[in-house]
């Protein structure tokens, strides 16, 4: 005779916790689909905005080129959860702060993005006294 492990009740928990478990675990992308990083950019600039909220953060860096022009920039960053384990808050980087970012480039035809594996201040500093300078977060 075969015994009985698991009634109805709780078959369906079990399968309730493996859906809610697992997939945020699945739930992250690699950034190569998004960033080349056979074709790493610098850019150089001052920051326009800083969106501190999930799923990534994103820094805006306006740049200007050797001959006047202007560009926005969108800087892609880890998500919050992991800048705040760093010490970064959504006031770290203000409007007006000069910053270098360097990183993949975006493999978007015609956008300006670069996936901001290194952010320093203009004197080179890090952003964060004491801190890093990159990001640890390496994609995948």
């Amino acid at each position: 005779m075969i015994k009985r492990v698991f009634n109805l009740p709780s078959l369906l928990c079990l399968l309730f916790l493996m859906v809610a478990i697992g997939g945020p675990v699945t739930a992250h992308h690699s950034a190569t689909p998004f960033y080349d990083a056979d074709k790493p950019v610098e850019i150089f600039g001052v920051v326009t905005k800083f969106v501190f909220r999930n799923p990534h953060a994103a820094l805006f860096v306006l740049v200007e080129s050797e001959d006047g022009a202007t560009t926005e920039w969108q800087v892609e960053m880890s998500a919050p959860v992991m800048l705040k384990r760093l010490g970064w808050t959504p006031d770290i980087l203000t409007v007006g702060t000069e910053i270098r970012v360097s990183g993949p480039s975006s493999r978007a035809e015609g956008s300006h993005g670069v996936l901001g594996r290194r952010l320093t201040l203009a004197d080179g500093s890090p952003v964060l006294k004491g801190g890093r300078s990159s990001d640890p977060a390496r994609s995948r």
